[in-house]
């Protein structure tokens, strides 16, 4: 499973706990010593719905994903703000020289009034030239790079002149609790809509993974 996100950017499943759901109701039990072979949509579900409203988070802590983000590194250092339950590793240009992606938007949106990180959904009057401009930094940034790699700079330091816009990619690997507390901090209104949008993604790869988990977890 494979959702884009932005221009060039995607979340992307590795691997995942199967039927995650029967093991948050097992892990639930264990302190009874009792097994369900099988995911009992009537009975298993009551319990699930139970675990997620009185905050009883540990068995939502067994399940887990591994997800392939490309994002911009402005996106994934908000992202990367999230460590309880979820373990990164990142792409380096310590140790590779391809030439980088970035993420250029189409539309640049106007700074909000009354928060100081936040932005309006309107569209700001000179988007069209804010884009041509960035589009300059960001090939003036690659060739200066690129010149520097060709003169025999090392790659760790060359990198330092790449904008906040350039594509990086992660493997993540979280718990199921651990996806839902970066979902639900990075759905909330006024996080960066940018970050809004992978952890929007997130959730549906979430969603369709642990149905009956993650339903209950959004709805507390």
């Amino acid at each position: 499973m494979k959702l884009q996100v932005l221009d060039k950017g995607f979340v992307e499943l590795m691997s995942h706990t199967p039927e995650g759901d029967l093991l948050v109701v097992n892990a639930a039990r264990c302190s009874f010593d009792k097994e369900n072979k099988e995911f009992d949509e009537d009975k298993d579900k009551r319990l699930i719905n139970y675990l997620a409203r009185e905050r009883h988070d540990l068995p939502f802590r067994h399940p887990v994903a591994t997800l392939r983000l490309h994002m911009p590194i402005f996106v994934a250092r908000q992202m990367g703000k999230h460590q309880v339950g979820l373990s990164w590793s990142e792409v380096s240009r310590r140790y590779i020289t391809g030439e980088p992606e970035f993420h250029e938007p189409p539309i640049w949106r106007e700074k909000a009034d009354n928060v100081k990180q936040g932005s309006t959904d309107t569209m700001h009057p000179k988007s069209v030239n804010m884009s041509s401009r960035n589009k300059f930094v960001n090939s003036n940034a690659l060739a200066v790079y690129n010149d520097m790699l060709t003169a025999g700079v090392a790659p760790e330091q060359a990198r330092m002149v790449l904008p906040q816009s350039m594509y990086t990619t992660t493997v993540t690997t979280g718990t199921l609790l651990g996806w839902h507390h970066m979902w639900k901090l990075r759905t909330e209104k006024h996080t960066q809509l940018e970050a809004q949008k992978y952890a929007r993604a997130i959730g549906k790869i979430m969603e369709s993974l642990f149905p009956v988990s993650w339903e209950a977890l959004c709805l507390r």
